[in-house]
Parts: structure tokens; C-alpha cells; sequence
């Protein structure tokens, strides 16, 4: 169980569970993609666009009245602005990442968040196959040095691809999207992953993490950033791979021990490096960034662009809003990466009410004690629990709904009651 308080918001919402004219109230930071505003704009929400990120007080201050907030990776939703956002529905992270949201407070206040699990796949991996040739052919600094009106043709360590093995930690919608790439190019993809995963094409799962290192002319990095994956690839990890392996990393810039890898490239065991992501990167585009790798022969860096594509920002503009959009309307929470999963299909003729409340035993026989006794119907529900709080969706008698949700908001157990409809 969550060791955050559980705060029962209903009071600040009661508003949205009678007769409601005003629009919903959309904040969308960072620049995101036109498309996302219109798609607001279509379904009657009042949208206000800003081009970048806010500082957690000028958040605190901005989300007040807000109810649906869409931001991209420089925003830090913390806990102080959670309990700013009283009357906040939900949140869309256009991206895949959701570290820099506080799932935990969002969760106990009944605030479901949403991300963009599919919208830049194809960009990231198509980048990723793209830095393999160039690493191997060490195309980034002939052409550099082109620039810098040095001719210098030469083949030595420039390779095919062709053959060579890929290996893949974290075979997510990435992970085996560059499985598929690569194995087009004619190489031996292994994997490694936590969970049990399905190969694609002729990949397989390595035997552990070790043979993988030891196995690969290349890895890739497509993993989380959680406390597991925090410095995963340090000095011990970096020995084990082949001399000469490159390594290349667009997940999060905390995966990887930035001095061990500079330390394996200056000593000529790492033949190169890919680097997209950083441990600290600047909140806004800046003519000057520094890091410890710059400078170095055959690495590549890049200001976290793997998802930088006008086709992988006009995919997560439609995913993301889309995602939002049913949620704030139907009540589905499918998709969500902080709540449990519930989505019903709406009953003619009936009101719907959601009810968030902490995971512990009896709930659903209190509420349905509460219809029974008002002498309500239920037409349809679904619930879904995690281990820390249960999602209720229940339709039920129009006559009666208001009556029914303020009986079920005065369990001690509710978080979050409202009608929805």
C-alpha cells in the first residue's frame, strides 16, 4: 500500500456532477503538437497552449482550475503540484517516459495519468539502426572532419553490418521494432528483458544480461528509468562487452554511467558510443551543453532527438488527447500507467458514476448496499483494484444517480466520487 495520504477529492469536483456549462479547462506545456489542441478544441474543451516548460511554482500556480494537463518530458509534476491540482482529472504525458510525474500522489488523489507508449516508436528505432551503420563506418567523423577540410579515406575498423550481432536490452515497442530493422540488414539479434517477451523474426533471448554483453558487436538501451535500471550499465558492465562493441543509448540518461563509458572509449575497449539521452539535460534549447564525451573519436551525440520527428510528434498529438478524451468522457481508464484498467461500454437511459476509493475489502458490498437501499438499479459495472486503490464504474437509474454517488462519497474509503454523465 502506498505510504501517501489518501485525500478525498470529491468536494472540489462536486461542481462537475451537476448541471456543468463551463468548458473543461486543458493546459498543454512544452510546445506540444498542434493536432492535440485541435482535437480538444473539437470536443469542447477551452485549451491553452504554452510553448515550454514551468517551474514546480509557477506549475503550482498555473494548474489551478485546470482539469486535464498535457506535458512532455521537462515538466516536473511533483507531489506539491499534485496537491495544487484540486480539480485536476487527469494527465497526458506526450512521450513515453513518466518519471518526471509522481504517479504515487497522482493515484491516492484518483488522478489516472496517460503516455504515449506507441506514437515515436518507429522514429526511435529507425535511429537507432541508423547510429549502428554510422558507429560501424564512423560516418559521423569523416563527415566532421569533411567539415573541417581534412580528406581522410581509409577502411580500417569500418565495417559491414551485415553479420554482426545486436544485442537488445529492454524489448518493449522499441526494443523489437529494432529487432525487426536490424534483422533486415541481415543481423543476429539477441535480447534481454525482464518479463518474459515474444520473439520477433529470428531474435532470441539471450542466456542473462552477461552473455548478451559478452556476445554483441552492438547493444542498445531501451529500458525505463527506475531505480532497477539507474546506472545499470557501469564499469563492470562495460568490461564485459566485446572490444571494440559499441554502445548506443536513447532510453534515459541515468541508465548509463557516464565516466565508466568515457573511461571504456578513451582506453580503446569500446570501439563507440551513441549517446541521446543524458543524466542532466537544460530545460529549453541552449547554445552551450557540456559533457564529458565530447570530443571523443566515433561517438555520436545527439540533444535527446530520437522521438524528434514530425511524424512521431503528429502520432502522439492524436494518441495522447485521444486517450484523454475517452477518459474524461466515458470513464475508461485503459491505457493508463498509474491506475487499474477499467472500460464500460455506456447503458442507454442510465447515469454513470466513478468512484476511486482505497483497495480494501467490503467496498463493493457497501456500494451495492447503498443502490439497494435507495432502491436503485444497476444497468452495468465494472470494477478493477490495484494495491493501493479500486477503479469503480457503475451505471445506474438517472432519478437516483446523485443520490447514489453522494451516499457512495461518504465511505470512508472514497477518494474520488463524481457523476460522470
Amino acid at each position: 500500500m502506498s505510504s501517501l495520504p489518501f485525500v478525498n477529492r470529491s468536494q472540489d469536483l462536486a461542481y462537475l456532477s451537476e448541471k456543468q456549462t463551463r468548458p473543461l479547462k486543458v493546459l498543454l506545456l512544452e510546445n506540444i503538437h498542434p493536432l492535440a489542441l485541435e482535437l480538444f478544441k473539437q470536443e469542447g474543451f477551452e485549451v491553452e497552449l504554452l510553448l515550454g516548460a514551468l517551474s514546480e511554482e509557477e506549475l503550482c500556480r498555473k494548474i489551478e482550475g485546470v482539469h486535464v494537463l498535457g506535458i512532455r518530458s521537462k515538466t516536473q509534476v511533483t507531489a506539491k503540484v499534485v496537491e495544487s491540482a484540486r480539480q485536476l482529472l487527469a494527465i497526458g504525458a506526450f512521450c513515453i517516459g513518466t518519471n518526471q510525474i509522481d504517479l504515487d500522489s497522482a493515484k491516492v488523489r484518483g488522478i489516472p495519468v496517460f503516455n504515449a507508449p506507441f506514437g515515436n516508436t518507429r522514429s526511435v528505432a529507425e535511429m537507432m539502426i541508423a547510429e549502428i551503420i554510422m558507429l560501424s563506418r564512423q560516418l559521423a567523423h569523416r563527415s566532421m572532419e569533411m567539415h573541417q577540410k581534412v580528406w581522410k579515406k581509409i577502411s580500417k575498423d569500418c565495417h559491414e553490418v551485415r553479420g554482426k550481432t545486436l544485442g537488445i536490452i529492454g524489448y518493449g515497442h522499441i526494443g523489437s521494432q529494432v529487432s525487426t530493422l536490424a534483422e533486415a540488414l541481415g543481423m543476429r539479434v539477441i535480447f534481454h528483458d525482464i518479463l518474459s517477451k515474444l520473439p520477433l523474426g529470428n531474435a532470441r533471448p539471450a542466456n542473462g544480461l552477461t552473455n548478451l554483453l559478452r556476445e554483441s558487436d552492438f547493444v542498445t538501451l531501451h529500458v525505463p528509468g527506475t531505480p532497477q535500471t539507474k546506472n545499470m550499465i557501469g564499469p563492470s558492465e562495460l568490461a564485459l562487452m566485446k572490444k571494440g562493441a559499441c554502445l548506443i543509448n536513447a532510453s534515459r540518461g541515468t541508465v548509463v554511467q557516464i565516466p565508466a563509458l568515457v573511461q571504456a572509449l578513451k582506453s580503446g575497449h569500446l570501439g563507440g558510443a551513441a549517446i541521446d539521452v543524458f543524466p542532466e539535460e537544460p530545460e529549453n534549447n541552449t547554445n552551450e551543453y557540456l559533457s564529458d564525451l565530447q570530443g571523443l573519436s566515433n561517438v555520436i551525440l545527439t540533444p535527446h532527438i530520437g522521438g524528434a520527428t514530425e511524424e512521431a510528434q503528429a502520432n502522439i498529438g492524436e494518441e495522447v488527447p485521444t486517450t484523454l478524451i475517452r477518459y474524461v468522457k466515458t470513464g475508461t481508464t485503459n491505457g493508463a500507467v498509474n491506475f487499474p484498467h477499467v472500460d464500460l461500454a455506456p447503458t442507454q437511459s442510465s447515469h454513470r458514476i466513478l468512484n476511486v476509493h482505497r483497495n480494501v475489502p467490503g467496498v463493493l458490498r457497501d456500494v451495492t448496499k447503498i443502490v439497494s437501499d435507495l432502491g436503485a438499479n444497476i444497468s452495468a459495472q465494472s470494477l478493477a483494484t490495484d494495491g493501493d486503490i479500486g477503479y469503480l464504474v457503475l451505471d445506474t437509474d438517472q432519478a437516483l444517480s446523485l443520490d447514489v454517488m453522494k451516499r457512495i462519497d461518504e465511505l470512508k474509503t472514497s477518494i474520488l466520487t463524481r457523476v460522470l454523465y
